[in-house]
């Protein structure tokens, strides 16, 4: 089963995709990140990311793609944007392959870490060491992208149709 995990974002979204074996083995195939240039209007950002999603999907055809849940702060205009970028993720996603989870930091934290509250350190190091990486993966936007499809691939066997389904 190939996963694309997205942590997703409107300047930058990452992105990392992983195939389970049948065996349960993981191994990464691919990750990074969408860039959008901030001196574009955003209507253009989302436009970017769209196709940045379309693109990896039609690349890599994941059987499955599996989304970090919108995490609120306390900055009302990065939440709108980093949402209005989520939306275009999800029709991408939705369009061109169909068949989309989501899960909540605390889920992903817990999947990997086992522990809700763990640090992100703890989840970028385990992320190396899941996926027997030499190094954390670069920039962080991508190292937790890689974390939400390890999170898919360890619960998704437990994941009912209606649970975590978008």
């Amino acid at each position: 089963m190939i996963i694309l995990g997205i942590d997703p974002g409107l300047a930058i979204v990452g992105f990392g995709i992983i195939e389970k074996k049948l065996n349960g083995n993981i191994c990464v195939i691919d990750y990074g990140v969408i860039n959008t240039p901030k001196e574009e209007n955003t209507a253009v950002r989302i436009a970017m990311v769209y196709d940045g999603i379309t693109e990896l999907i039609e690349k890599y055809k994941p059987d499955v793609i599996a989304l970090e849940e919108l995490f609120y702060n306390s900055n009302q205009k990065t939440v709108i944007s980093v949402a209005e970028a989520r939306g275009a993720i999800l029709l991408a996603g939705i369009k061109n392959c169909g068949n989309m989870y989501e899960y909540t930091p605390l889920q992903i934290k817990q999947a990997l870490t086992g522990q809700g509250r763990a640090e992100k350190q703890q989840v970028q190091y385990m992320v190396k060491l899941i996926l027997n990486l030499t190094s954390i993966p670069r920039p962080d936007d991508a190292a937790d992208a890689l974390a939400v499809a390890i999170c898919h691939s360890q619960t998704n066997n437990l994941v009912t149709k209606t649970s975590n389904r978008i």
